[in-house]
């Protein structure tokens, strides 16, 4: 498997929606592709280029994706895995954020900035965050440090947070509003037994309370 080139950038090329370079290394040509925010920052033809890499083979043939470090591939690769989410909206995703916007959104169930990538419905958004926010948190943790101020709070364990926090996300209040409801329902020491909904009703309240 090929997961790291280092070489000549022959030419960048774009087909379509994609785009990517053809990279010379030692008389061989790859062909690579990249997201576009990657593409559109490429140096002149002609001048050294090193890519992180992640290979597919498939019947049709092998397609290889290009990187710029060994962190946004793997962020990559954690996007595949995901049910509905293939390498084209994974790259896609990568190509409207930085891997540190892009993480962030996924851990804050940051649904509206999530759907702003191509061919990303609200569905697939809700899926991504489901799926890989605990994941994220874990593996990106010097990305998510401050997202990940809920586990936090303080005052009451909260119960099933992803559940929660997912749940307010779906009905369409922004990252930093959920982060406020959830400590003001923290503060009303709600116990972990009484359970998601509970939660999930008190922070609607506090959310929908007439404005000070």
């Amino acid at each position: 498997m090929i997961g790291w080139l280092q070489g000549e950038l022959a030419e960048p090329w774009q087909r379509g929606h994609r785009c990517g370079a053809l990279v010379r290394c030692q008389g061989v040509g790859y062909e690579v592709q990249l997201s576009e925010r990657h593409w559109r920052q490429l140096p002149q033809s002609g001048a050294q280029l090193t890519l992180h890499v992640h290979q597919t083979i498939r019947d049709d043939g092998w397609t290889l994706y290009g990187f710029a470090d060994r962190q946004e591939r793997d962020l990559f690769r954690e996007l595949v895995a995901v049910s509905g989410v293939g390498p084209q909206m994974a790259l896609g995703l990568l190509g409207t954020m930085d891997c540190g916007a892009l993480v962030r959104a996924i851990v804050q169930g940051d649904l509206r900035q999530l759907t702003q990538a191509p061919g990303v419905g609200k569905r697939t958004a809700e899926r991504l965050a489901v799926d890989l926010r605990r994941r994220l948190q874990e593996r990106f943790l010097g990305i998510v440090d401050d997202a990940t101020e809920l586990d936090g709070l303080g005052g009451g364990a909260m119960p099933a947070g992803d559940d929660v926090q997912i749940t307010l996300a779906a009905l369409g209040y922004e990252p930093l509003e959920i982060q406020r409801a959830l400590r003001a329902v923290a503060s009303m020491e709600l116990q972990e037994q009484e359970g998601a909904e509970a939660w999930i009703r008190a922070a609607l309240r506090w959310l929908s309370r007439p404005a000070a």
